[in-house]
């Protein structure tokens, strides 16, 4: 998004639509991305309390809580650009308690609509994979044995 971030309530009605979107189609992806900024005014590197040089992350302790950045988008792939769907939100640290609240009820809602994904196709017993203990081995030639001898 070349304009900027959207604001919470924008964003969790976009994202609202956004869901609606893999029900209406019968099938789709939604990623949903969070992640820590990094303050704008604080080179890389440099805090206002110093640390002892063994710590190898000064970001981990900053001086004041730093906001989060929200992201979600319908995963379409680099062939489908135009139809890609990408929407974020920056929520500040004050504010994000009662932004968890609403994004949860939203991502509910959006999730209970969803189809469980059709697993049927896979393979259920696998062989003994090297390295494992020899009670699991054991428990899986017993079992083909068991089928074996019902078969013939």
């Amino acid at each position: 998004m070349a304009s900027g971030h959207l604001s919470i309530d924008e964003f969790l009605t976009r994202l609202t639509s956004l869901f609606e979107s893999p029900r209406v189609a019968a099938h789709g992806s939604v990623f949903l991305t969070q992640k820590r900024l990094s303050p704008p005014d604080i080179p890389s590197g440099a805090t206002d309390n110093p640390l002892p040089p063994s710590s190898p992350f000064p970001d981990l302790h900053p001086p004041h809580p730093l906001p989060v950045l929200i992201r979600a988008t319908n995963g379409k792939s680099k062939e489908k650009k135009k139809d890609k769907i990408k929407i974020s939100t920056v929520v500040q640290a004050d504010e994000l308690e009662g932004f968890f609240v609403k994004y949860a009820e939203v991502w509910k809602a959006g999730m209970s609509g969803l189809k469980k994904r059709d697993r049927s196709g896979r393979k259920k017993g696998k062989a003994k994979k090297k390295g494992a203990g020899p009670g699991e081995g054991q428990k899986v030639k017993e079992e083909t044995k068991v089928k074996e001898e019902k078969k013939g």
